[in-house]
């Protein structure tokens, strides 16, 4: 599934991933559709499948934090809201019925690992995000510490932009962002001991988060799936190198091998990065949630 279609309700936005519905005034829909984006830039060739990955996985993990920070998440079933039958069944396993909240304008990215931009920006300066790290860092190398290292959030085809944590409470406000480092530190630091009793390394992840009309706080969009974070698998992972993963990671190597300047339109994906995606999308899942 490329584009999802709900005959009766209002299409409100297209994202990078997921079409978002208008339902009334206290609840979305939300679509996790076959789209794979990279650079921030959608492929023209979906996934088929991947959406229903996504869908599964964050709500498993949305599960798990629960007692950390409520959700968007409702008990509310698409068939309550979707008239066409035919489109219930497209839908059904990658739609979720959603709290409508205020979303922050900010990415919350969580690092326990040095890779991707943080990488880049290491080399650069020996920080990240305004963060000074020790010298002599390697490639893939576990960090000291954890480190909250927020984003701005970029619309389709634009690029996110790593952000300080002053800018951060300048847009959010100090206490917001305090909650917000808090929160994403202590989801990540639960997932990742998680994940490596399964034998997977959460190198990097990012949350976002919404308010309600009252200010309280929820974890929203998705949590803790290839598309948001870097699962790398703990027996092939060596220091120094960019690790095999189960992720986006494998698309962005296949990428740099081209002579595309990371702008839309993206090239067309052959067939077998397209299997290959969903097989390691499939292979997270399963071994996450067995």
């Amino acid at each position: 599934m490329f584009k999802s279609k709900v005959s009766n309700l209002s299409l409100l936005a297209r994202g990078k991933v997921r079409d978002i519905y208008d339902i009334d005034d206290n609840y979305l829909m939300i679509v996790a559709t076959d789209r794979l984006s990279a650079y921030d830039v959608v492929m023209p060739n979906p996934v088929p499948g991947k959406g229903i990955i996504l869908t599964q996985l964050s709500n498993f993990w949305f599960r798990m934090m629960e007692d950390i920070i409520p959700n968007h998440l409702t008990n509310l079933k698409i068939d309550s809201f979707v008239e066409n039958k035919k489109e219930i069944e497209q839908l059904k396993e990658r739609s979720i019925i959603v709290k409508k909240l205020k979303p922050l304008p900010i990415e919350s990215v969580v690092r326990g690992y040095i890779i991707g931009s943080g990488w880049s920006d290491y080399k650069k300066n020996k920080k990240i995000c305004g963060i000074e790290l020790p010298d002599n860092l390697q490639k893939a190398q576990k960090l000291p510490q954890i480190i909250f290292t927020p984003a701005t959030k970029a619309n389709s085809g634009d690029h996110d932009e790593n952000i300080n944590y002053q800018k951060t409470e300048s847009i959010i406000g100090e206490d917001l962002a305090s909650k917000v480092k808090e929160i994403s530190i202590k989801i990540y630091k639960r997932a990742s001991i998680y994940a490596r009793s399964k034998g997977i390394i959460i190198a990097d992840t990012k949350f976002e988060f919404g308010q309600d009309s009252n200010g309280k706080l929820y974890l929203i969009d998705e949590i803790l799936t290839p598309d948001s974070s870097r699962f790398w698998p703990e027996k092939t992972y060596k220091l120094g190198e960019s690790p095999a993963s189960y992720d986006k990671q494998y698309l962005r190597d296949y990428l740099e091998t081209l002579s595309w300047n990371k702008v839309a339109p993206a090239p067309e994906l052959p067939k077998d990065i397209i299997v290959n995606t969903l097989n390691k999308y499939k292979e997270a899942r399963d071994s996450l949630t067995s």
